[in-house]
């Protein structure tokens, strides 16, 4: 019978390392970036009051700044608790009570991290402060005038209207047109292999052409071509082709992978029923496809959508043309400004509707695993 020999019991103070070290070291370095913090933001403040011009921004911009330098201060309440709990972490230590130690030296570490986390985005306003109000305001001057963008606001605005037009039309036919290039890539058989060559080229070529050399191909070479019924369109139905041909590219790709991605054994189970390639697609495997694949459907029509600022080149109204009228006759961005403003209204709820979307999948993957 062999005996086993117990472990041999070690001191608790050199058993484990020092649990302070990486917490103190987060806070120094949080003491440091928040006095940083709060130079830029106190300067970026005194900038306001004595170089911004006089008028709406001077009192928008010093009262930012004045939040700023106030939550700037305010980043230092995290540091404070955070030495306190270094404190009761070395404490813990000396007496041996190791666990109380990692406890509280998470607790500072914690509020080390929190104190840099929130230094880093008063540190950027602090800077784009800066930059607005640097060369005498220049910059605030050239791309932010108050007075200026709310002269343009209206007939921008109006013009706008031509590019959320010509965003719905466009999205309407890419969904329609991207299956049939998808169905096409994925055509069974030796009978389907012209129309699978077919669309892998129309899907390389119009991914590998930018979309404003599209849309000044089909803006201008239909026209000068003499191409019955289609240079007769007008540049707005021209941008909506020339947009659908580009995206409808991009688009069916996005369904091939949807239609890819549903298991085999679906197709096996619909054919074994009696159902044709055809229904089995229609029925069965393009529903479920369409359903995966609407987040990237999505991220596609975001991106189409900020092209439509491209059909200025054909002569379309739309908000840039609208806007490079102002400027040309102001020598001032600001109206460029307000449409860069105006995509961002747009877009930007799309873009958080995506990203539920995309969390409402990995939950009901989840669910299923």
């Amino acid at each position: 019978m062999t005996l086993k020999t117990p472990p041999v019991a070690r001191p608790l103070g050199v058993a484990q390392p020092s649990p302070v070290g990486t917490a103190r070291t987060l806070l120094l370095a949080g003491v440091l970036l928040c006095l940083l913090t709060v130079g830029m933001t106190g300067f970026a403040a005194y900038l306001t009051i004595t170089v911004a011009e006089t008028g709406v921004w001077k009192t928008a911009l010093g009262a930012a700044t004045l939040v700023v330098v106030v939550l700037a201060l305010l980043t230092a309440r995290p540091l404070i608790s955070g030495f306190r709990q270094q404190v009761a972490s070395t404490t813990a230590a000396e007496a041996g009570d190791l666990v109380s130690a990692r406890k509280f030296r998470a607790r500072a570490a914690q509020s080390g991290w929190t104190a840099l986390g929130s230094c880093l985005p008063l540190m950027f306003i602090a800077t784009f402060t800066m930059f607005l109000l640097a060369n005498d305001h220049a910059v605030q001057t050239t791309f932010f005038d108050a007075q200026f963008m709310a002269q343009s606001v209206g007939d921008v605005t109006v013009a706008f209207g031509e590019n959320i037009k010509i965003a719905l039309l466009a999205e309407a036919f890419v969904l329609v047109w991207a299956l049939v290039i998808a169905l096409a890539r994925l055509a069974p058989s030796k009978a389907g292999r012209p129309l699978r060559w077919l669309a892998t080229a129309y899907v390389d070529v119009f991914r590998a052409i930018p979309s404003i050399i599209v849309i000044y191909l089909v803006g201008f070479g239909l026209p000068l071509a003499g191409v019955p019924i289609l240079s007769e369109m007008g540049p707005m139905w021209s941008a909506v082709l020339a947009l659908t041909l580009t995206y409808g590219a991009y688009v069916a790709e996005v369904y091939r992978a949807g239609i890819e991605g549903i298991h085999w054994s679906q197709v096996s189970a619909a054919r074994s029923l009696g159902l044709s390639y055809g229904k089995t697609m229609r029925h069965v495997i393009v529903p479920q496809a369409v359903r995966k694949v609407t987040p990237p459907l999505l991220n596609d029509f975001i991106g189409l959508q900020k092209d439509t600022a491209l059909v200025t080149i054909i002569g379309t109204v739309d908000a840039f043309t609208q806007a490079k009228m102002y400027s040309s006759n102001y020598f001032n961005l600001s109206s460029v400004t307000v449409v860069a403003i105006l995509f961002i209204i747009i877009t930007i709820p799309q873009t958080r509707f995506v990203d539920r979307l995309l969390e409402r999948d990995a939950r009901r993957q989840l669910s299923k695993g």
